[in-house]
């Protein structure tokens, strides 16, 4: 379908390349080609579009044989318009100015003529061909009956009309027919399989007489070298165990021998151990001894100084105090003797204590000389 454009009462077309258009404007011819691009009046202009591409019309229609039996053919006749001008003269390709669309149906009506044209030839064809005849050569000889027929046709080129090709897809009775052909291929086939089948069995029971003979001959000749393999393995079941019980000598003498070695190097090592043990202890011995000497001369050593530091304290405590009087010596006791004694936060004074004090009091000071 063309590309319409609207502009301002004008119009204009944009055809396909394969869409062959011719414009009629007030009775002349204005554009006619392919692929087409112009603008028009749409009241003034009178349109076609022309497909000019192949085209493929598959067609199916049911035919009778010469036996009287209905078969169906499935054909596709491709087809195009070779002459575009006769093809819009003869048949109404016209499109609407406004929306490019066809006013009518013309492709239908060529379909319509390729589709009776070819049943017309395929019938005839047919209907003097016997349905087993049709089913093995009818495709080949429709396809050139309907292929002559079409291109003989003398309103195919007055319409324009040029047939490429015709093809015939099938020809098919109907399906109870069908069945009823296929049944005696299937019988024979059938009857091939159980003829091979029977055939393959009698092969197969053949075939397992003589495996069964064969293994039967086969377990005489094992049973026969079975007794040689027993003897073999006698044989060589006591050479086994000759050279197993050499071998075990072998292995108890080097095992006897490894164990001795074993046994030497352990008390060697024990030894040397014991020795190394004993050295370590005597050198720890020596060495806490000696420790223990030094640290008895170092205690005894600070005892002397303590005791001189203390003896020459006390002789200087007492060079002191031997040249302060009495009176000094009875005022320090009392001083060490009150740092000593407890803290008294109160003293509490009985009468009978206060009148003994005063009383010793005066008693000293009527004693005191004058």
């Amino acid at each position: 379908m063309a590309d319409i454009t609207r502009r301002l009462g004008w119009r204009h077309l944009r055809g396909a390349p394969t869409a062959h258009v011719r414009h009629h404007g007030s009775g002349r011819l204005v554009h006619d080609g392919p692929g087409l691009s112009f603008w028009y009046r749409a009241l003034t202009a009178a349109l076609s579009e022309v497909p000019v591409d192949d085209r493929e019309l598959a067609m199916t229609f049911h035919a009778r044989t010469s036996d009287f039996q209905d078969v169906a053919v499935q054909a596709t006749v491709t087809y195009r318009i070779s002459d575009p001008a006769v093809a819009a003269a003869r048949l109404d390709f016209s499109i609407d100015p406004d929306t490019g669309a066809w006013r009518g149906a013309p492709l239908e009506q060529l379909s319509t003529l390729l589709t009776e044209t070819a049943q017309q030839h395929a019938l005839d064809v047919l209907a003097r061909t016997s349905l087993a005849a049709a089913l093995v050569d009818g495709v080949a000889a429709v396809r050139e009956r309907v292929a002559g027929g079409l291109a003989a046709e003398p309103r195919l080129p007055a319409t324009g009309i040029e047939v490429v090709a015709v093809r015939v897809v099938a020809l098919r009775p109907e399906p109870e027919v069908e069945r009823a052909l296929r049944t005696p291929a299937r019988e024979q086939i059938q009857q091939d399989a159980d003829k091979a089948t029977y055939e393959r069995r009698a092969v197969a029971v053949e075939r397992e007489r003589a495996i069964a003979e064969n293994e039967l001959a086969s377990q005489i000749e094992l049973a026969r070298r079975e007794e040689q393999l027993v003897d073999q393995r006698g044989t060589n079941a006591r050479r086994e165990a000759e050279e197993h019980a050499a071998a075990d000598a072998v292995r108890a003498g080097a095992e006897a021998a490894r164990t001795v070695r074993l046994a030497e190097a352990e008390a060697a090592r024990t030894v040397q151990l014991a020795e190394a043990e004993a050295t370590r202890s005597l050198r720890l011995a020596e060495a806490e001894a000696t420790r223990k000497v030094r640290l008895a001369g170092a205690e005894a050593q600070a005892e002397r100084e303590i005791g001189a530091a203390r003896a020459e304290a006390q002789a200087a405590w007492l060079r002191v105090h031997g040249d302060v009087d009495v009176t000094t010596l009875h005022a320090l006791t009392g001083t060490r003797l009150a740092e000593n004694l407890p803290r008294i936060e109160s003293v509490t004074v009985s009468p009978d204590v206060l009148t003994g004090l005063l009383a010793k009091l005066g008693n000293g000071v009527a004693g005191e000389p004058e």
